[in-house]
C-alpha cells in the first residue's frame, strides 16, 4: 500500500529540504553501540570466582515458585530439627537410669512390654515404624529392656494378652504346649537368676491396640481357662449324596491298595508350602458375661501399669492438606510421646481416674479422637467367614472390637493404673538445653566441621622452611 503522506518532492527530482534535513540530523547523531561501557563487577565476586548479580528480579511466576518452595522447604527444615530436640530433650531426661547399678551382676534389668497392631486397612510396617521414630530412642537411652506383642489382623493382642493371664492364673490347667518364653523363666530359676522385682509396665500403641488390650485384660481374668465348646453342626446329606457315598465306598473297597512306593514318589513330587499361621482363637467370653463372672481367687490388687501411645494415621487422597499438617508438626508428637515413654521410664503410676467431661472412664476415652481417622469399610459390619474343618463347614462370626464400644467392667477397670510423669521431672526436663550441634542437619553440620577445621589447623613449623 503506498504512503498516503508521501515525502514533497522538488522539480527536477530529489527529495524536498525536510527529509534532506532529517537524513543529516540521523548522521551527526552520537553512536550510542561505540560509547557504551560495561559496568565494572564487583571486585569481591570476581575474586570468588562468582559472576556479576542480575540487575533485576525474575519473573512473576518463578517469584511465585520460588516463594512456595523456598517456605515449604524451611517448614519441613525447621519441624525436622524441632522434632529431633524434642527427643533428645526427653532421651537426656532419662539417660541417667541406664547408670544405676543393680543388686547383682546376675539380675535381669527392667522389662517393658510393647503392644503394636497394624492400623486398621494397613499393614504392621507403619506401627513398627513409629515405634521406631518416637518410642524406641528414648527407651533405649534409659538403658531398658523390652518384648513385642504384634498382631497383624484384628483380635490378635487380645487373644495374646489374655493367653498370657490365663497362663499365670492357672499354667497347668491349659491345655497349651509350653511357650519358649515359659521355658526360659524356668531354666532361669534352675540357674537361680533373679527376676526383676518391681514396677514393669505395657506400652500400647494406638487406639486401635488400646481396645484389644482392655478387651484381652478382661477375657483373661473373667473367663475360663479352658475354651468353651463349640457346637458343631451336624452335616446335613441328601439321599443322592449318601447314595453315591454307598456306591463309592462299595468301590473303594473292591480297588486294590496303592503300593507304598507310588504314595512316597507322590509326596515327594509336592513342592514345599510354608508353614500356616495358627488360627486365632476364638474368645473365651464376651461382654454381657462380666456381671456374671467370677474373680479369680488369686487376682492381684494392683495390675501392671500400662499407658496409651497416640498413633495417628489417616489414610485417602482427600485427607491429603490434614497429612500434610500432620506432617508440618511431628514436633509437637514427638514431645507428647516422648512425656508418655519418659513417665513410663520414672515407673511412677496412679489410678485410672473418671472423665469429667464426658460421661465415660479415663480408659474409654484414651486416643478416642483416633477414631475419626478409620476408613469407613471399617465400620461396616463383619460377615462371617465360612472354614471347613473335618470336612463340616462352620460359620465363625469375628468379634468387632475396634469399632464396637468398650465395656469395662468395675472389678478390673479398678485395678487397672497408669503411667504419670511426676512434677519434679517435668520440671528437670524443661531445664535441659539441646546443643545446637545434635540436632543440626547434614548441610549445617558440615559447613560446621570445615570451618573449625579450617581454624584449627595448626601452622607450619618455621624449621622445615629452607632458609
Amino acid at each position: 500500500m503506498a504512503d498516503s503522506n508521501p515525502p514533497p518532492t522538488v522539480p527536477g527530482g530529489g527529495a524536498g529540504p525536510a527529509a534532506n534535513a532529517t537524513a543529516a540530523a540521523a548522521s551527526s547523531a552520537p553512536n550510542t553501540a561505540a560509547t557504551y561501557k560495561a559496568p565494572t563487577p564487583n571486585p569481591a565476586l570476581r575474586m570468588m570466582g562468582i559472576p556479576g548479580l542480575p540487575k533485576k528480579l525474575p519473573s512473576r511466576n518463578w517469584m511465585i515458585f520460588f516463594a512456595i518452595t523456598g517456605s515449604l522447604s524451611a517448614a519441613i527444615v525447621y519441624d525436622k530439627r524441632e522434632k529431633n530436640r524434642a527427643t533428645a530433650k526427653w532421651t537426656r531426661a532419662v539417660s541417667h537410669l541406664a547408670c544405676e547399678p543393680i543388686a547383682s551382676p546376675t539380675q535381669l534389668p527392667r522389662r517393658l512390654t510393647i503392644f503394636l497392631e497394624s492400623p486398621p486397612t494397613d499393614g504392621l510396617r507403619v506401627a513398627q515404624d513409629h515405634f521406631t521414630e518416637y518410642v524406641k530412642p528414648i527407651l533405649a537411652a534409659s538403658g531398658l529392656d523390652w518384648e513385642f506383642v504384634q498382631g497383624r489382623k484384628e483380635g490378635d493382642v487380645r487373644a495374646a494378652v489374655a493367653e498370657r493371664i490365663r497362663r499365670t492364673r492357672g499354667p497347668d490347667a491349659t491345655d497349651t504346649p509350653q511357650t519358649q518364653e515359659e521355658m526360659v523363666r524356668e531354666l532361669r530359676q534352675k540357674n537361680g537368676t533373679p527376676e526383676y522385682e518391681g514396677i514393669k509396665g505395657d506400652i500400647v500403641i494406638g487406639r486401635h491396640t488400646w481396645k484389644e488390650y482392655v478387651r484381652g485384660l478382661h477375657e483373661g481374668w473373667l473367663g475360663p481357662l479352658t475354651a468353651p465348646a463349640v457346637p458343631v453342626p451336624e452335616p446335613q446329606v441328601t439321599p443322592l449324596e449318601a447314595a453315591e457315598a454307598t456306591s463309592g465306598g462299595v468301590e473303594g473297597e473292591k480297588a486294590p491298595d496303592q503300593p507304598e512306593e507310588e504314595s512316597k514318589e507322590k509326596a515327594e513330587e509336592k513342592p514345599e508350602q510354608k508353614p500356616e499361621r495358627p488360627p486365632q482363637p476364638p474368645p473365651y467370653n464376651t461382654t454381657n458375661d462380666y456381671p456374671t463372672s467370677h474373680l479369680p481367687m488369686l487376682i492381684p490388687a494392683e495390675f501392671s501399669p500400662s499407658t496409651p501411645i497416640t498413633f495417628p494415621h489417616i489414610l485417602g487422597f482427600s485427607h491429603t492438606f490434614t497429612r500434610l499438617r500432620r506432617f508440618l508438626n511431628r514436633r509437637y508428637l514427638a514431645d507428647d510421646i516422648g512425656r508418655e515413654v519418659a513417665a513410663v521410664c520414672f515407673a511412677a503410676a496412679r489410678e485410672y481416674r473418671e472423665d469429667t467431661s464426658t460421661t465415660g472412664s479415663e480408659q474409654q476415652t484414651a486416643l478416642e479422637e483416633e477414631e475419626a481417622d478409620w476408613p469407613k469399610s471399617v465400620w461396616k459390619e463383619a460377615k462371617p467367614k465360612e472354614t471347613e474343618k473335618d470336612s463340616i463347614a462352620t460359620t465363625t462370626p469375628p468379634e468387632k472390637i475396634w469399632t464396637s464400644p468398650m465395656v469395662l467392667d468395675p472389678r478390673i477397670a479398678l485395678r487397672m493404673r497408669r503411667f504419670e510423669m511426676q512434677p519434679a521431672d517435668e520440671a528437670r526436663a524443661k531445664e535441659i538445653v539441646v546443643p545446637e550441634e545434635e540436632i543440626e542437619g547434614w548441610i549445617k553440620g558440615s559447613v560446621r566441621s570445615t570451618w573449625r577445621w579450617a581454624v584449627s589447623k595448626p601452622e607450619p613449623d618455621p624449621s622445615w622452611v629452607d632458609e
